[in-house]
């Protein structure tokens, strides 16, 4: 094969995602994209249906090998799993030392760190990149976290830069993240910020439809409304589009033919079990998260139906001030959802050693990614004045945000209790900012519990040190 021939980069995985990306890949000036999978068929298919994109095809890991310029450079565009583990196998069986192999799954950031380990040791580098968008933005422009060491970053990085999605400031929405598994491990919470994010949308959907009998199609005027304003992301654009939408077949509202039951496919709950080894609260993602699990039980739903709620339905005297409050509640509490997920980013770039740059987190999931809004303007502003902020909420932005959404945010609430209209993401993200506000917590009365039953110590208000009672005999103190 001739020089001229050779490709910067390949994918290899040519299902939609894959596709998707390697048209993306081409259609940049500079690139030469080689293509392989694991089914020739689908290959030819690709290179045929696409033919100004001068794919370089091939049959063979050793053809695909040959196909690429050094450093090789590859993106596996695979199922996370047993899958990505064959293919990283196959290629570093033909790859040398110095190339670079990119997983573009949503792998679990522990899988990358262990792969990320093992490949170095052949002196290949492994890079662990989220890449979000879905398949639109696979091929329009993605918002890319990879991982991976400096060394890979520099090939690399020119190449990912040419397909992210551009903010409206002109800055490529992709940066090297941090090494080994940092990359997969940001992608995973920004999934959880969308489970959050999602949930919060679908409840205010859910209590303005209750409260106000507005049809789907007159409540997406309202979303399309508060899209013009502070709350203008992708998902409150597209929740107005799918609230618009009639069913062919019976001419009903699509949303009331469609079954309330959510899939999920795993990061939502990665984020929760991390979150809880990482020992930080995230309790609107869980919430979130916990919807989805609940609303895919129809057999206890069913069972469950026939127990007691509030006899009230809910009462609301001015329709257009119960709309402003439920906007209200729905920012603070994405504010809120933010705020938990970057905590997390922060807890972990502490226990794994990456460097984690949270401004600029905010700035390349501004575009391209499902999260994408506004907002985040806001949040990369507040850790440009403050990069070590304690917690996202208590930046002086954000501070006057919750000042003057609190009260709508705890009528809203206070309405979907008494009336009994589920609100999990809600209520949970009022009680973690109501908890991270309190001058003092009934954690007092856990702690002399866990040391009555079990001997785990406390410690003092006034002197320091670890204590324990001996609550069983005359009550005393004894320091640990």
């Amino acid at each position: 094969m001739s020089t001229a021939a050779l490709a910067n980069i390949g994918v290899v995985g040519l299902a939609v995602m894959g596709s998707n990306l390697a048209r993306n890949l081409a259609s940049r000036e500079g690139n030469t994209v080689a293509v392989f999978n694991r089914s020739y068929s689908r290959t030819a298919e690709l290179v045929d249906e696409h033919p100004e994109a001068g794919f370089v095809p091939a049959e063979t890991y050793e053809q695909f090998a040959a196909s690429l310029s050094t450093p090789r450079t590859a993106i596996i565009m695979v199922k996370a799993g047993a899958a990505t583990d064959s293919v990283i196998d196959e290629l570093v069986k033909v790859f040398e030392p110095g190339d670079i192999i990119v997983d573009g799954g949503n792998a679990l950031f522990t899988d990358t760190i262990r792969r990320e380990a093992a490949v170095r040791a052949t002196g290949i580098n492994f890079v662990g990149a989220g890449i979000s968008g879905g398949e639109e933005g696979a091929l329009n422009g993605p918002s890319i976290m990879p991982g991976g060491s400096a060394e890979a970053w520099v090939t690399l990085g020119p190449i990912l830069r040419s397909i992210a999605a551009v903010a409206d400031d002109g800055e490529p929405c992709v940066t090297h993240v941090g090494t080994d598994g940092a990359g997969h491990f940001v992608k995973m919470v920004h999934n959880g910020i969308e489970y959050a994010d999602m949930q919060l949308i679908a409840e205010a959907y859910d209590l303005i439809r209750r409260a106000t009998g507005k049809t789907p199609a007159e409540i997406a005027d309202i979303f399309a409304g508060w899209n013009l304003g502070e709350l203008e992301s992708y998902l409150i654009e597209i929740t107005a589009e799918v609230l618009r939408h009639t069913d062919a077949a019976t001419g009903k509202p699509l949303v009331d033919v469609i079954v309330d039951q959510a899939g999920a496919k795993g990061t939502g709950a990665w984020t929760v079990q991390s979150a809880l080894d990482l020992g930080v609260p995230v309790s609107g993602i869980a919430e979130a998260v916990f919807a989805r699990s609940l609303s895919s039980r129809p057999a206890q739903r069913a069972a469950a139906a026939a127990l007691p709620g509030p006899a009230e339905e809910i009462e609301i005297e001015d329709v257009d001030d119960f709309i402003e409050d439920v906007r209200q509640a729905l920012y603070a509490s994405k504010i809120i959802a933010y705020s938990q997920g970057f905590d997390a980013i922060s807890a972990g770039a502490a226990e794994y050693n990456w460097n984690i740059d949270l401004g600029a987190i905010a700035r390349i999931w501004r575009e391209g990614c499902i999260i994408r809004a506004q907002f985040l303007n806001r949040i990369s502003e507040a850790y440009a004045t403050d990069a070590s902020l304690d917690a996202l909420v208590t930046a002086p932005y954000f501070v006057e945000a919750v000042t003057r959404t609190q009260e709508s945010w705890r009528r809203v609430v206070a309405i979907a209790a008494e009336t009994g209209v589920p609100a999990p993401a809600f209520s949970s993200s009022l009680a973690y900012y109501d908890g991270l506000r309190a001058s003092r917590l009934p954690a007092a009365l856990v702690q002399g519990q866990r040391d009555f039953f079990g001997a785990h110590t406390y410690r003092r208000i006034d002197r320091e040190g670890t204590f324990h009672t001996d609550w069983s005999g005359d009550r005393s103190e004894s320091e640990a």
